[in-house]
């Protein structure tokens, strides 16, 4: 057809200006275009198309229009264009206006097929994984903790909701298959206890064939079809970060959309933790809100626990006490009971009248039974004969979020709560290091414990004279030999009594039992809902001394009257808590020792006492302001003890720990460059288990304080694969499993194996409660009580003292014989927390005899650390595969280990992070800054910059192995006069002769050269930046062997590494200086004499 016959030919295809726009939205189109399956007529279609169709569609030849109205063309151009868009940008452009209502709700596949709806939420997932490591129904579930599914009516297999077909549970967590013999026939079967009954036998069933639905995060594709990947690529892209968000939004408002998500307001992050802290108030601004974050979690998440239906056991305590005994069906959240933690227990039925009582727990569910038991506090009126419709609530306690609080504030605003050196290095400050003048004693052995080694001699030398020391106890090193030891001398100098803490009870007992042996008085103060759980200690309890005082008869009486009746009258009650106070305060002013807990140490018992000298053991394990409970009640001189290599605090609330709350006080102080003393000596490990942990983590400094030949156990006959070395890894290729909780996994080839081992060990003549079985994950550990149990060959008795736990829950113990049983292996999934380099630490150094590891090296070798540990095996011959009777090595070829590169955690050598020195977070415009651009005018700092300049001094390379982690946040650092003073010493605490006074303080203050809030985070983010993004700078040393100048422009340091550039020689060096502790001094000369007042102190 001739152009002529459309119009003028001179007319050429022009675009809309803006005044044109409001056409856009203008309907042109009859609705028999509307685009709803997002594809486009192509040109030759349309071409085809009879004119009377073409009523006003646009054809474009020559970028010469060919139709009349120009206005309507261009339009309807424009909406081509619009649409045809749509495959570039997703994103912006998903098609939601006529999404089916079983469209999948995150990214809208709406094929009946692929679908499946959770009847919980009442909304629809897809099958497929778009983004995400798992498909998007399963990811649901798991972040929903939901479990029932049903499938779409017009899918393949009609409307159905999956159950299993024995006992009809629809947890889909926990439901398989078995194919039958007639093959178009599939039976659906829970995991436990369905699959696993002998029964199915008769029904020709054969229940090895019993596989999970849910295989590597995805629904099997017979059952669920997983949309094609064109399908996928067309639905709306959605990342996994917001598939989190939107499951925490669904939480508030189910029927939010990932629109919502843009609105402001949502999902605000906390600010991040610093590395320095102007003032105590803006340290307390900082923690506070975190703080409150984890107390808003941890509420919510134990009122969410309610259940109903619950079957109570009555009983009677020996203390006359009533006892509820009760099952809770799986709980499966991150709920952890704890003995102490309180339980609201109410009567629901009719059979006696409505009841509530409050009791707090004294057995939590383990291996002989999942049975909780609760004693009540008053059984006045408790439903005792009957057995059913009972209720269950977890009555949530602010005290210890509360304690956290108030010690943050008391920091800030109380003057005496610290001495002025502590406070200035808590904060990050550089103030001039003081000595304690004191008598040291002639024999550092205290008595009644063993004698001292040479590195725990020197640490305790060292501590008795710093105001601030920290001591890092590896694995087996006699961490609380030397704490108890220092605490024996600390109390010896008649200072008033010795304040030690430790964050969990076991802690603080295991050394309350080490000091009690040195023969001081110690006092253990118990939480009160603890007085009734038995612990090796309970003599030395509070409560329990003042039963015993014969200074005080009348309190005895009144006591023993009480524990008769049950209850006293009230004048007597009265009297009775009058005289117990008295009896308290004198027990604890008397002491030489007190222990607790460390939120256990803002009991009120304590709040009017102050303490010289607190040591926190286990202070990696608790959170920064848990520590501070302790520390604000006077401390002149501080020890941490802990190690900072193993796991660090729990912190249950992703956002907080993201913002740094789960970094520890020790860890802060590591990073800014207070060398820890480290303890080096092991006596716990055989010396072929302690060479891994020992290289890896602790720059192979450990050394070994027991022979091979003491770690051969007496008439213990197991064949190990190589005889001199007891250990061995088992090749495993069985699948991991999501457990019924959702949130775990299990591995039903490794549980059989572990029960094989478990039995050869107990054969071969070891004791089951010698033997200590680890798995990261809960789902394996309850899959492997009940498998152990049920599928033993030896007596039920036995395998049930063999304990089975977390990493968690062997932290700080030893068993002779350790199996560890590393569940993961997939396809796609890599290998969550077993990632954590500090978890496989823990598990590798809890044995003393053997160590046995199960796991699928497949899997495990993608990661560098666990790369590491394979090649280790394999060279010393103890990769083994095949029957326990006749082990082979293993032919598995691995990729050669890499440089070990750790990010998270900082404080040991296989971290090449940022390895230089805290003063060195290169700010743009701080002191250290050697580009030209951001510098101070200052003249001071174009002469002397304390990295560029290295004094004759003692040789600096001991302030090296400092790591940052790169997610730590320097806030900019204080310039050495940034109190408004030249070059004088800081003001503030200590600055003026003896104690500050309020004023001293408060002129520390707001001032400064650096505004506090806005400015603040900006430049904390730059330095997040620059160091996340400095390539492979990060990786490097920082070499101060020599002096330099280094003033090249930016972040250009010499890359030096240990391993590639150091010699051996020189690396001695380097491991000397750093079990010799000496704080590095630097250059100090530019401060001018320091400050004068804290050399007092």
């Amino acid at each position: 057809m001739s152009v002529e016959a459309y119009g003028p030919s001179s007319q050429t295809l022009t675009f809309l200006d803006t005044e044109e726009a409001e056409l856009l939205g203008a309907d042109t189109q009859g609705s028999e275009f509307e685009f709803t399956d997002f594809t486009l007529p192509s040109q030759t279609q349309t071409q085809g198309q009879t004119q009377s169709q073409l009523d006003g569609q646009v054809i474009v030849s020559d970028g010469v229009l060919q139709n009349g109205g120009l206005d309507d063309a261009v339009v309807k151009t424009s909406q081509l264009l619009a649409e045809l868009n749509f495959e570039e940008d997703e994103e912006d452009t998903y098609y939601t206006k006529d999404l089916p209502l079983h469209a999948c709700s995150y990214c809208g596949i709406q094929d009946p097929a692929c679908v499946v709806y959770c009847n919980t939420s009442k909304k629809w997932f897809c099958n497929g994984r778009g983004n995400t490591s798992g498909s998007h129904i399963v990811n649901h579930l798991v972040r929903a903790k939901c479990k029932e599914v049903a499938l779409h009516k017009d899918g393949p297999l009609g409307e159905t909701v999956l159950e299993c077909y024995n006992c009809g549970c629809r947890n889909a967590f926990l439901l398989g298959f078995i194919p039958a013999k007639a093959d178009s026939v599939v039976v659906l079967l829970c995991r436990q206890p369905c699959a696993s009954q002998s029964s199915l036998k008769d029904i020709n069933w054969d229940s090895s064939q019993w596989q999970p639905l849910i295989q590597d995060r995805c629904f099997l594709s017979w059952l669920v079809k997983i949309p094609s990947e064109q399908e996928q690529l067309r639905a709306r892209q959605i990342t996994a970060q917001q598939i989190n968000k939107l499951e925490e939004l669904w939480k508030e408002n189910p029927s939010a959309t990932l629109e919502d998500l843009e609105k402001p307001g949502v999902d605000e992050e906390p600010q991040h933790v610093l590395l320095r802290y102007e003032d105590a108030y803006q340290y307390q601004n900082i923690f506070g809100p975190l703080v409150k974050l984890e107390a808003d979690y941890d509420k919510k998440l134990k009122e969410s626990q309610t259940q109903d239906n619950i079957t109570v056991r009555w009983d009677l305590g020996l203390n006359k006490k009533r006892i509820a005994y009760f099952t809770l069906p799986k709980t499966d959240s991150d709920m952890r009971l704890m003995q102490g933690d309180e339980i609201c227990l109410r009567y629901k039925g009719d059979l006696a009248p409505l009841w509530k009582g409050i009791g707090h727990v004294i057995k939590v569910p383990d291996n002989y039974g999942d049975e909780i038991a609760i004693e009540l506090r008053s059984s006045v009126g408790a439903p005792v004969e009957v057995p059913h419709n009972f209720q269950v609530d977890f009555v949530w306690k602010s005290t210890s979020f509360d304690r956290m609080q108030s010690a943050l504030k008391t920091f800030a605003v109380d003057e005496t709560s610290v001495s002025g050196y502590i406070y200035h290095k808590l904060l990050g400050h550089e103030v001039e290091d003081v000595l304690i003048k004191c008598q040291l004693p002639k024999r550092f052995t205290a008595q009644g414990l063993p004698d001292l080694n040479h590195s725990q001699v020197y640490a305790v030398k060292t501590v008795l004279q710093r105001p601030l020391s920290l001591i890092q106890g590896p694995p087996g090193t006699g961490k609380t030999v030397t704490s108890a030891t220092i605490v024996y001398h600390l109390a010896r100098q008649g200072n008033g009594p010795v304040l030690v803490c430790a964050p969990s009870n076991i802690a603080v007992d295991q050394l309350t039992e080490k000091i009690h042996q040195t023969g001081l008085k110690v006092v253990r103060l118990c939480a009160k809902s603890r007085e009734a759980i038995d612990s090796p200690v309970s003599f030395l309890a509070l409560h329990n001394q003042i039963r015993n005082m014969d200074s005080m008869p009348e309190l005895q009486k009144l006591q023993q009257l009480k524990d008769e009746t049950g209850e006293l009258s009230s004048a007597d009650e009265k009297r009775y808590r009058a005289l117990k106070r008295t009896a308290e305060r004198e027990l604890l002013m008397n002491a030489d020792v007190i222990c607790c807990t460390c939120v256990g140490a803002g009991d009120p018992r304590l709040a009017k006492m102050q303490f010289r000298s607190i040591l926190i053991d286990e202070s990696t394990q608790a959170t920064e302001p848990e520590c501070m409970v302790p520390v604000v009640l006077g401390a002149k001189q501080l020890i941490l003890v802990g190690d900072h290599c193993q796991l660090g605090p729990v912190v249950m609330c992703k956002k907080a720990a993201k913002a740094g709350l789960s970094q520890s006080l020790f860890e802060r102080l590591v990073v800014l460059g207070i060398r820890p003393i480290r303890l080096q000596v092991q006596y716990r490990m055989h010396p072929a288990l302690s060479a891994f942990p020992s290289n890896i983590f602790y720059e192979g400094s450990l050394q070994n304080g027991v022979t091979a030949a003491d770690r051969i156990k007496k008439g213990f006959d197991f064949q190990w694969p190589q005889p001199d070395k007891p250990m061995f890894f088992y090749v495993t290729q069985g699948q991991e499993e999501i457990a019924s909780s959702g949130t775990s996994y299990l591995n039903r080839t490794e549980a059989a194996n572990v029960e094989k081992i478990t039995t050869r060990l107990l054969k071969a003549g070891a004791k089951p409660d010698q033997i200590g079985i680890i798995t990261p994950y809960e789902g394996q550990r309850s899959y492997l009580v009940q498998y152990m149990q049920f599928s033993g060959s030896l007596h039920t008795k036995l395998y049930q003292e063999v304990e089975i736990a977390s990493v968690d829950a062997f932290q700080g113990r030893e068993k002779d014989f350790i199996i560890l049983s590393c569940v993961r292996a997939n396809e796609h999934q890599g290998i969550g927390f077993l990632n954590d380099p500090r978890r496989l630490n823990v598990a590798l150094t809890r044995a003393r005899y053997g160590v046995i590891i199960v796991g699928n090296p497949k899997a495990l070798s993608k990661q560098p650390l666990w790369n590491h540990l394979l090649n280790y095996y394999k060279e010393q011959k103890v990769l083994v595969e095949g029957p326990l009777n006749n082990l082979r090595e293993s032919l598995m070829q691995f990729s050669k280990p890499r440089k070990l590169v750790n990010t998270i955690n900082p404080g040991a050598r296989f971290m090449s992070t940022a390895m230089y020195d805290a003063r060195e977070a290169l700010i743009p415009g701080s002191a250290y800054d050697r580009s030209s651009t951001g510098r101070p005018a200052s003249m001071y700092f174009q002469t002397h910059d304390q990295i560029g300049m290295i004094g004759a001094g003692p040789n600096p390379m001991a302030a090296l192995n400092i790591p940052i982690p790169f997610n730590l946040v320097m806030p900019p650092i204080p310039p050495p006069g940034y109190l408004g003073q030249t070059n004088g010493p800081a003001a503030g605490r200590g600055a003026l002769k003896g104690k500050a006074g309020r004023g001293g303080r408060q002129r520390n203050r707001g001032v400064g050269n650096h505004g506090s809030g806005q400015g603040n985070m900006a430049s904390s983010q730059a330095s997040q930046d620059m160091v996340s993004q400095s390539g492979p700078l990060t990786q490097g040393f920082i070499s101060m062997s020599q002096p330099s100048q280094m003033s090249q422009p930016g972040l250009s340091q010499p890359e030096l590494s240990q391993d590639s550039y150091l010699g051996d020689e020189f690396k001695s060096q380097i491991d000397v200086a750093l079990s010799q502790d000496s704080t590095y001094q630097g250059e100090r000369a530019y401060q001018h004499g320091g400050v004068p007042g804290l050399s007092q102190y």
